[in-house]
Protein backbone atom coordinates (compact mmCIF):
# COMPACT_ATOMS: atom_id res chain seq x y z
CA UNK A 1 0.00 0.00 0.00
CA UNK A 2 1.83 3.20 -1.13
CA UNK A 3 -0.29 5.13 2.38
CA UNK A 4 1.73 2.49 4.18
CA UNK A 5 4.87 4.45 3.32
CA UNK A 6 3.55 7.89 3.16
CA UNK A 7 2.66 6.87 6.86
CA UNK A 8 5.95 5.11 7.58
CA UNK A 9 7.47 8.28 7.22
CA UNK A 10 5.01 10.38 9.66
CA UNK A 11 5.85 8.15 11.96
CA UNK A 12 9.34 8.11 11.15
CA UNK A 13 9.69 11.69 11.68
CA UNK A 14 7.67 11.68 14.89
CA UNK A 15 9.81 9.55 16.57
CA UNK A 16 12.95 11.54 15.65
CA UNK A 17 10.91 14.90 16.58
CA UNK A 18 10.46 12.73 20.08
CA UNK A 19 13.46 12.24 20.44
CA UNK A 20 15.32 15.33 20.30
CA UNK A 21 16.35 14.86 17.15
CA UNK A 22 18.02 18.65 15.91
CA UNK A 23 16.55 18.49 12.28
CA UNK A 24 18.36 22.10 11.98
CA UNK A 25 21.85 20.40 11.43
CA UNK A 26 20.37 18.83 8.63
CA UNK A 27 22.15 20.29 5.08
CA UNK A 28 21.27 17.39 2.50
CA UNK A 29 19.03 14.14 2.43
CA UNK A 30 18.88 11.40 0.07
CA UNK A 31 17.68 7.54 0.51
CA UNK A 32 17.06 4.64 -1.45
CA UNK A 33 13.65 2.87 -1.90
CA UNK A 34 12.60 -0.30 -2.62
CA UNK A 35 13.56 -1.92 -6.05
CA UNK A 36 11.23 -1.62 -8.91
CA UNK A 37 8.23 -0.48 -7.07
CA UNK A 38 6.16 2.69 -8.95
CA UNK A 39 3.58 5.19 -7.66
CA UNK A 40 0.67 5.99 -9.57
CA UNK A 41 -0.07 9.88 -8.50
CA UNK A 42 -3.70 10.66 -9.22
CA UNK A 43 -4.36 13.31 -11.52
CA UNK A 44 -4.17 16.68 -9.27
CA UNK A 45 -1.75 15.36 -6.93
CA UNK A 46 0.56 17.77 -7.64
CA UNK A 47 -1.97 20.68 -6.53
CA UNK A 48 -1.60 18.42 -3.01
CA UNK A 49 2.26 18.00 -2.88
CA UNK A 50 2.61 21.66 -3.70
CA UNK A 51 0.31 23.10 -0.94
CA UNK A 52 1.03 20.78 2.14
CA UNK A 53 -0.17 21.68 5.53
CA UNK A 54 2.15 21.79 8.48
CA UNK A 55 -0.41 20.97 10.86
CA UNK A 56 -1.77 17.17 9.47
CA UNK A 57 -0.11 13.90 8.95
CA UNK A 58 1.07 13.77 4.96
CA UNK A 59 -0.98 10.28 5.14
CA UNK A 60 -4.06 12.23 5.85
CA UNK A 61 -3.28 14.61 3.05
CA UNK A 62 -2.66 12.81 0.60
CA UNK A 63 -4.65 9.48 0.96
CA UNK A 64 -6.80 10.50 -2.38
CA UNK A 65 -3.97 11.22 -4.37
CA UNK A 66 -2.85 7.59 -6.13
CA UNK A 67 -4.49 6.29 -8.55
CA UNK A 68 -3.17 2.86 -7.77
CA UNK A 69 -4.14 1.91 -4.31
CA UNK A 70 -1.25 -1.01 -4.23
CA UNK A 71 2.34 -0.54 -5.68
CA UNK A 72 3.72 -3.94 -7.57
CA UNK A 73 7.18 -4.34 -6.49
CA UNK A 74 10.32 -6.39 -7.74
CA UNK A 75 8.30 -9.99 -6.43
CA UNK A 76 5.14 -9.76 -8.54
CA UNK A 77 6.33 -11.72 -11.58
CA UNK A 78 2.98 -11.75 -14.01
CA UNK A 79 4.05 -9.37 -16.37
CA UNK A 80 5.15 -11.73 -18.28
CA UNK A 81 3.32 -11.05 -21.21
CA UNK A 82 4.47 -7.41 -21.18
CA UNK A 83 8.02 -8.66 -21.35
CA UNK A 84 7.93 -11.01 -24.34
CA UNK A 85 6.04 -7.79 -26.34
CA UNK A 86 8.51 -5.54 -25.41
CA UNK A 87 11.82 -7.84 -26.21
CA UNK A 88 9.59 -8.48 -29.61
CA UNK A 89 9.72 -4.49 -30.42
CA UNK A 90 13.44 -4.37 -30.16
CA UNK A 91 14.49 -7.62 -31.74
CA UNK A 92 14.62 -10.32 -29.18
CA UNK A 93 16.08 -10.46 -25.65
CA UNK A 94 19.89 -9.96 -26.31
CA UNK A 95 18.74 -6.98 -28.67
CA UNK A 96 17.42 -5.34 -25.59
CA UNK A 97 19.67 -6.38 -23.06
CA UNK A 98 22.46 -4.58 -25.78
CA UNK A 99 20.24 -2.00 -25.48
CA UNK A 100 19.48 -1.19 -22.15
CA UNK A 101 21.56 -3.39 -20.11
CA UNK A 102 19.21 -5.96 -19.10
CA UNK A 103 16.67 -8.69 -21.09
CA UNK A 104 13.05 -7.94 -19.51
CA UNK A 105 12.12 -9.41 -16.44
CA UNK A 106 8.59 -9.26 -15.24
CA UNK A 107 8.85 -7.48 -11.97
CA UNK A 108 11.13 -4.45 -13.79
CA UNK A 109 8.98 -1.08 -14.03
CA UNK A 110 8.55 -0.54 -17.17
CA UNK A 111 6.48 -3.91 -18.03
CA UNK A 112 4.51 -3.28 -14.74
CA UNK A 113 3.53 -0.09 -16.16
CA UNK A 114 2.60 -1.66 -19.05
CA UNK A 115 0.72 -4.03 -17.43
CA UNK A 116 -1.66 -1.75 -15.46
CA UNK A 117 -1.54 0.39 -18.92
CA UNK A 118 -3.33 -2.28 -20.96
CA UNK A 119 -5.35 -4.15 -17.76
CA UNK A 120 -6.13 -1.32 -15.83
CA UNK A 121 -6.93 1.20 -18.69
CA UNK A 122 -8.92 3.33 -16.10
CA UNK A 123 -6.39 3.71 -13.41
CA UNK A 124 -4.17 4.48 -15.84
CA UNK A 125 -6.00 7.41 -17.56
CA UNK A 126 -6.27 9.30 -14.23
CA UNK A 127 -2.65 9.25 -13.53
CA UNK A 128 -0.63 12.37 -13.88
CA UNK A 129 2.94 11.23 -12.89
CA UNK A 130 4.73 7.88 -12.12
CA UNK A 131 7.25 7.55 -9.63
CA UNK A 132 9.71 5.03 -8.43
CA UNK A 133 9.65 4.43 -4.99
CA UNK A 134 12.94 6.36 -4.29
CA UNK A 135 11.75 9.34 -6.34
CA UNK A 136 8.53 9.35 -4.64
CA UNK A 137 9.63 9.46 -1.22
CA UNK A 138 12.02 12.51 -2.84
CA UNK A 139 8.82 14.20 -3.80
CA UNK A 140 7.57 13.90 -0.29
CA UNK A 141 10.29 16.12 0.95
CA UNK A 142 10.28 18.45 -1.97
CA UNK A 143 6.50 19.07 -2.39
CA UNK A 144 6.78 18.40 -5.94
CA UNK A 145 7.76 15.78 -8.48
CA UNK A 146 11.23 14.81 -7.77
CA UNK A 147 13.21 13.38 -11.55
CA UNK A 148 14.48 10.00 -11.48
CA UNK A 149 17.79 9.11 -10.62
CA UNK A 150 20.24 8.31 -13.97
CA UNK A 151 21.22 4.80 -12.37
CA UNK A 152 17.62 4.52 -11.93
CA UNK A 153 16.00 4.87 -15.45
CA UNK A 154 18.42 6.76 -18.03
CA UNK A 155 16.90 5.57 -21.49
CA UNK A 156 19.84 5.44 -24.02
CA UNK A 157 18.96 8.51 -26.47
CA UNK A 158 18.55 5.59 -29.41
CA UNK A 159 16.17 3.63 -27.27
CA UNK A 160 13.19 5.29 -29.68
CA UNK A 161 9.84 5.18 -29.17
CA UNK A 162 8.99 1.88 -27.71
CA UNK A 163 10.46 3.50 -24.74
CA UNK A 164 7.66 5.99 -24.51
CA UNK A 165 5.09 3.09 -25.29
CA UNK A 166 6.98 1.15 -22.01
CA UNK A 167 7.01 3.47 -19.36
CA UNK A 168 6.83 7.30 -20.74
CA UNK A 169 8.81 8.49 -17.86
CA UNK A 170 10.26 11.98 -17.72
CA UNK A 171 14.20 12.57 -18.42
CA UNK A 172 15.68 11.33 -15.48
CA UNK A 173 18.60 13.74 -13.77
CA UNK A 174 22.23 13.19 -13.06
CA UNK A 175 23.09 11.73 -9.64
CA UNK A 176 24.01 14.85 -7.03
CA UNK A 177 21.27 17.04 -8.04
CA UNK A 178 19.80 18.98 -5.73
CA UNK A 179 16.71 20.82 -5.28
CA UNK A 180 15.83 22.69 -2.34
CA UNK A 181 13.60 21.70 0.30
CA UNK A 182 10.06 23.83 1.06
CA UNK A 183 8.72 25.67 3.78
CA UNK A 184 6.06 22.85 4.43
CA UNK A 185 8.90 20.97 6.61
CA UNK A 186 9.64 24.10 9.16
CA UNK A 187 7.42 22.25 11.96
CA UNK A 188 10.18 19.98 12.36
CA UNK A 189 13.26 22.07 12.61
CA UNK A 190 14.88 22.02 9.23
CA UNK A 191 16.46 24.66 8.56
CA UNK A 192 15.42 26.72 5.67
CA UNK A 193 15.83 25.60 2.24
CA UNK A 194 18.46 22.44 2.83
CA UNK A 195 19.56 20.82 -0.27
CA UNK A 196 17.46 17.24 -1.57
CA UNK A 197 19.78 14.68 -2.88
CA UNK A 198 17.43 12.95 -5.37
CA UNK A 199 16.78 9.40 -3.34
CA UNK A 200 18.44 6.28 -5.40
CA UNK A 201 16.09 3.29 -6.32
CA UNK A 202 18.23 1.09 -7.82
CA UNK A 203 18.33 -3.00 -7.61
CA UNK A 204 18.12 -4.42 -4.43
CA UNK A 205 20.95 -2.44 -1.85
CA UNK A 206 22.08 -0.94 -5.27
CA UNK A 207 23.70 2.70 -6.16
CA UNK A 208 23.74 3.38 -2.66
CA UNK A 209 25.56 0.35 -1.40
CA UNK A 210 27.59 0.97 -4.67
CA UNK A 211 28.35 4.49 -2.38
CA UNK A 212 28.49 3.41 1.00
CA UNK A 213 30.70 0.61 0.45
CA UNK A 214 32.98 3.29 -1.19
CA UNK A 215 33.70 0.94 -4.28
CA UNK A 216 35.95 1.72 -6.74
CA UNK A 217 37.36 0.66 -10.18
CA UNK A 218 38.04 -3.36 -10.38
CA UNK A 219 36.39 -3.65 -7.23
CA UNK A 220 33.02 -6.32 -6.44
CA UNK A 221 30.32 -5.48 -3.51
CA UNK A 222 28.46 -8.93 -2.54
CA UNK A 223 25.59 -8.43 -0.73
CA UNK A 224 24.98 -11.72 1.06
CA UNK A 225 21.02 -11.30 2.28
CA UNK A 226 17.98 -13.21 1.77
CA UNK A 227 18.86 -13.52 -1.80
CA UNK A 228 22.30 -12.74 -2.96
CA UNK A 229 23.63 -9.42 -5.20
CA UNK A 230 26.94 -8.88 -6.90
CA UNK A 231 27.72 -5.41 -7.82
CA UNK A 232 30.41 -4.48 -10.23
CA UNK A 233 32.16 -1.41 -11.11
CA UNK A 234 32.61 -1.95 -15.06
CA UNK A 235 34.49 0.32 -17.61
CA UNK A 236 33.31 -1.73 -20.56
CA UNK A 237 30.53 -3.77 -20.20
CA UNK A 238 29.36 -7.19 -22.20
CA UNK A 239 25.37 -6.73 -21.99
CA UNK A 240 24.18 -10.76 -21.80
CA UNK A 241 20.91 -12.22 -21.13
CA UNK A 242 21.14 -12.58 -17.30
CA UNK A 243 22.23 -9.71 -14.75
CA UNK A 244 21.91 -6.37 -15.19
CA UNK A 245 24.27 -2.82 -16.45
CA UNK A 246 23.49 0.45 -15.46
CA UNK A 247 24.94 4.12 -15.13
CA UNK A 248 27.57 4.21 -12.60
CA UNK A 249 25.55 6.17 -9.49
CA UNK A 250 28.98 7.83 -8.15
CA UNK A 251 31.02 7.89 -11.65
CA UNK A 252 28.71 8.80 -14.44
CA UNK A 253 31.89 7.92 -16.81
CA UNK A 254 31.83 4.26 -15.83
CA UNK A 255 28.84 1.58 -14.98
CA UNK A 256 27.40 -0.44 -12.30
CA UNK A 257 26.75 -4.24 -13.12
CA UNK A 258 24.31 -6.17 -10.76
CA UNK A 259 23.72 -9.63 -10.50
CA UNK A 260 20.89 -11.15 -8.27
CA UNK A 261 20.82 -14.64 -6.71
CA UNK A 262 17.23 -15.70 -5.56
CA UNK A 263 18.81 -18.42 -3.56
CA UNK A 264 20.92 -16.87 -0.87
CA UNK A 265 20.43 -16.81 2.68
CA UNK A 266 17.44 -18.81 3.07
CA UNK A 267 19.26 -21.63 1.02
CA UNK A 268 22.54 -21.56 3.44
CA UNK A 269 20.00 -21.22 6.05
CA UNK A 270 17.94 -24.84 4.89
CA UNK A 271 21.72 -26.61 4.72
CA UNK A 272 22.70 -25.38 7.53
CA UNK A 273 19.42 -27.11 9.20
CA UNK A 274 19.85 -30.03 7.51
CA UNK A 275 23.75 -30.76 7.61
CA UNK A 276 24.67 -29.18 10.41
CA UNK A 277 21.99 -29.52 12.94
CA UNK A 278 20.99 -25.77 12.81
CA UNK A 279 23.90 -24.43 13.74
CA UNK A 280 26.36 -22.10 12.42
CA UNK A 281 29.24 -22.92 14.31
CA UNK A 282 28.78 -26.82 12.83
CA UNK A 283 28.86 -25.07 9.34
CA UNK A 284 32.04 -23.26 9.57
CA UNK A 285 33.63 -26.32 11.06
CA UNK A 286 32.86 -28.67 8.11
CA UNK A 287 33.95 -25.52 5.69
CA UNK A 288 37.16 -25.82 7.83
CA UNK A 289 37.67 -29.65 7.62
CA UNK A 290 37.00 -30.03 4.29
CA UNK A 291 39.56 -29.28 1.44
CA UNK A 292 39.49 -26.51 -1.46
CA UNK A 293 37.83 -27.87 -3.80
CA UNK A 294 35.70 -30.33 -2.23
CA UNK A 295 37.44 -33.04 -3.92
CA UNK A 296 35.86 -32.17 -7.19
CA UNK A 297 32.41 -32.30 -5.69
CA UNK A 298 30.02 -29.47 -7.43
CA UNK A 299 26.92 -28.37 -6.12
CA UNK A 300 23.33 -26.60 -7.50
CA UNK A 301 21.26 -25.83 -4.93
CA UNK A 302 18.01 -24.02 -5.97
CA UNK A 303 14.78 -24.34 -3.59
CA UNK A 304 13.35 -21.89 -5.54
CA UNK A 305 13.69 -20.64 -9.01
CA UNK A 306 16.73 -19.41 -9.89
CA UNK A 307 17.18 -15.79 -11.39
CA UNK A 308 20.95 -16.46 -12.43
CA UNK A 309 20.41 -18.88 -14.25
CA UNK A 310 16.54 -19.80 -14.30
CA UNK A 311 16.84 -23.19 -12.83
CA UNK A 312 15.32 -24.91 -10.18
CA UNK A 313 16.23 -28.07 -7.75
CA UNK A 314 19.34 -29.39 -6.37
CA UNK A 315 21.24 -30.97 -8.39
CA UNK A 316 24.91 -32.58 -7.36
CA UNK A 317 28.17 -34.41 -9.58
CA UNK A 318 30.76 -36.53 -8.49
CA UNK A 319 34.56 -35.50 -9.73
CA UNK A 320 33.43 -37.45 -12.56
CA UNK A 321 30.32 -35.24 -13.81
CA UNK A 322 28.42 -38.34 -12.64
CA UNK A 323 24.75 -36.67 -11.03
CA UNK A 324 24.93 -38.30 -7.36
CA UNK A 325 21.52 -38.14 -5.10
CA UNK A 326 23.48 -36.90 -1.80
CA UNK A 327 26.71 -35.83 -0.46
CA UNK A 328 28.06 -36.07 2.74
CA UNK A 329 27.20 -33.84 5.62
CA UNK A 330 30.81 -31.83 4.64
CA UNK A 331 30.85 -32.32 1.49
CA UNK A 332 27.34 -31.12 0.87
CA UNK A 333 28.17 -27.69 2.87
CA UNK A 334 31.34 -27.02 0.92
CA UNK A 335 29.30 -27.69 -2.54
CA UNK A 336 26.54 -25.13 -1.66
CA UNK A 337 29.26 -22.52 -0.30
CA UNK A 338 31.66 -22.85 -3.02
CA UNK A 339 28.98 -23.31 -5.48
CA UNK A 340 27.31 -19.91 -5.01
CA UNK A 341 30.50 -18.08 -5.04
CA UNK A 342 31.40 -19.49 -8.48
CA UNK A 343 28.49 -19.09 -9.65
CA UNK A 344 28.84 -14.95 -8.86
CA UNK A 345 32.25 -15.05 -10.70
CA UNK A 346 31.14 -16.98 -13.63
CA UNK A 347 28.43 -14.82 -14.12
CA UNK A 348 30.17 -11.68 -13.41
CA UNK A 349 32.95 -11.88 -15.57
CA UNK A 350 30.29 -12.93 -18.45
CA UNK A 351 29.37 -9.40 -18.16
CA UNK A 352 32.61 -8.08 -18.72
CA UNK A 353 34.47 -8.48 -15.14
CA UNK A 354 37.92 -9.44 -14.15
CA UNK A 355 39.94 -9.80 -11.20
CA UNK A 356 42.54 -7.51 -11.12
CA UNK A 357 45.54 -8.17 -8.76
CA UNK A 358 44.13 -4.81 -7.31
CA UNK A 359 40.68 -6.22 -6.76
CA UNK A 360 39.41 -5.96 -3.53
CA UNK A 361 35.83 -7.88 -2.29
CA UNK A 362 33.55 -5.95 0.17
CA UNK A 363 31.13 -8.08 1.54
CA UNK A 364 28.19 -6.97 3.65
CA UNK A 365 24.81 -8.63 4.99
CA UNK A 366 24.28 -11.44 7.55
CA UNK A 367 26.42 -14.10 6.19
CA UNK A 368 29.48 -11.41 5.79
CA UNK A 369 30.06 -12.04 9.87
CA UNK A 370 30.62 -15.95 9.19
CA UNK A 371 34.29 -15.43 8.52
CA UNK A 372 34.54 -18.77 7.11
CA UNK A 373 31.95 -18.42 4.75
CA UNK A 374 34.10 -15.32 3.30
CA UNK A 375 37.34 -17.24 3.21
CA UNK A 376 35.46 -19.56 0.76
CA UNK A 377 34.48 -16.17 -0.96
CA UNK A 378 38.23 -15.04 -0.90
CA UNK A 379 39.36 -18.50 -2.35
CA UNK A 380 37.56 -18.76 -4.98
CA UNK A 381 37.61 -15.21 -6.50
CA UNK A 382 41.39 -14.99 -5.73
CA UNK A 383 41.38 -11.69 -3.98
CA UNK A 384 41.16 -10.13 -0.51
CA UNK A 385 37.66 -9.49 0.97
CA UNK A 386 36.43 -6.62 3.48
CA UNK A 387 33.58 -5.55 5.55
CA UNK A 388 32.39 -2.14 6.67
CA UNK A 389 30.97 -2.22 10.32
CA UNK A 390 27.75 -1.29 9.13
CA UNK A 391 24.96 -3.80 8.43
CA UNK A 392 23.10 -1.22 6.46
CA UNK A 393 25.11 0.01 4.02
CA UNK A 394 22.35 1.40 2.09
CA UNK A 395 21.68 3.74 4.60
CA UNK A 396 25.20 4.73 4.70
CA UNK A 397 25.56 4.94 1.32
CA UNK A 398 22.47 7.47 1.12
CA UNK A 399 24.41 9.70 3.61
CA UNK A 400 27.60 9.42 1.49
CA UNK A 401 25.08 10.49 -1.07
CA UNK A 402 23.62 13.61 0.18
CA UNK A 403 27.25 14.77 1.24
CA UNK A 404 28.10 14.36 -2.21
CA UNK A 405 25.16 16.57 -3.47
CA UNK A 406 26.00 19.40 -1.29
CA UNK A 407 29.41 19.32 -3.35
CA UNK A 408 28.03 18.41 -6.92
CA UNK A 409 28.02 21.90 -8.18
CA UNK A 410 31.64 21.75 -8.00
CA UNK A 411 32.46 18.72 -10.12
CA UNK A 412 34.10 17.26 -6.90
CA UNK A 413 34.65 13.51 -7.68
CA UNK A 414 32.50 11.10 -5.46
CA UNK A 415 35.73 9.52 -4.40
CA UNK A 416 37.55 12.70 -3.02
CA UNK A 417 34.18 14.01 -1.01
CA UNK A 418 34.17 10.07 0.71
CA UNK A 419 38.11 9.91 1.39
CA UNK A 420 37.89 10.56 5.01
CA UNK A 421 35.07 8.00 5.39
CA UNK A 422 36.29 4.62 7.73
CA UNK A 423 38.02 2.47 5.46
CA UNK A 424 36.81 -1.26 5.60
CA UNK A 425 38.52 -3.53 7.22
CA UNK A 426 40.41 -6.90 5.81
CA UNK A 427 38.33 -10.14 7.10
CA UNK A 428 39.91 -13.17 4.79
CA UNK A 429 42.91 -13.54 2.38
CA UNK A 430 42.67 -16.30 -0.46
CA UNK A 431 44.44 -19.41 1.07
CA UNK A 432 47.91 -19.78 -1.10
CA UNK A 433 47.32 -22.57 -4.09
CA UNK A 434 43.38 -21.53 -4.35
CA UNK A 435 43.34 -20.14 -7.93
CA UNK A 436 44.74 -23.06 -9.34
CA UNK A 437 42.06 -24.52 -7.42
CA UNK A 438 39.03 -22.69 -8.92
CA UNK A 439 40.87 -21.81 -12.12
CA UNK A 440 40.50 -25.54 -12.74
CA UNK A 441 37.10 -25.81 -11.49
CA UNK A 442 35.21 -22.96 -12.81
CA UNK A 443 35.12 -24.16 -16.76
CA UNK A 444 33.51 -27.10 -15.46
CA UNK A 445 31.15 -25.86 -13.05
CA UNK A 446 29.83 -23.18 -16.34
CA UNK A 447 29.54 -26.64 -18.33
CA UNK A 448 27.75 -27.97 -15.82
CA UNK A 449 24.96 -25.48 -15.11
CA UNK A 450 24.40 -25.13 -18.91
CA UNK A 451 23.82 -28.82 -18.77
CA UNK A 452 21.16 -28.64 -15.72
CA UNK A 453 19.54 -25.85 -17.91
CA UNK A 454 19.57 -27.29 -21.20
CA UNK A 455 17.85 -30.67 -18.97
CA UNK A 456 15.45 -28.28 -17.98
CA UNK A 457 14.31 -26.86 -20.93
CA UNK A 458 13.95 -30.14 -22.57
CA UNK A 459 14.69 -30.89 -26.02
CA UNK A 460 14.43 -28.58 -29.01
CA UNK A 461 10.57 -28.92 -30.60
Amino acid sequence: PVLMWVQALDVLLERMKASGFDFSQVLALSGAGQQHGSVYWKAGASQVLTSLSPDLPLHKQLQACFSVRDSPVWMDSSATAQCRRLEAAVGGPRALSSLTGSRAYERFTGNQIAKIYQQNPEAYSHTERISLVSSFAASLFLGSYAPIDCSDGKPSECWGPWWVWTCGQHEPRPPGWVPGLPPTWGCLGFAPWPCVASANQGPLLSSASLAGMKLEEGDIAVSLGTSDTLFLWLREPMPALEGHVFCNPVDSQHYMALLCFKNGSLMREKIRDESASGSWRELSEALRSTEMGNGGNLGFYFDVMEITPEIMGRHRFSAENHKVPAFPREVEIRALIEGQFMAKRTHAEGLGYRVLPKTRILATGGASHNRDILQVLADVFGSPVYVIDTANSACLGSAYRAFHGLAAGTDVPFSEVVKSAPPPRLAATPTPGASQVYEALLPRYARLEQRILSESRGPPE
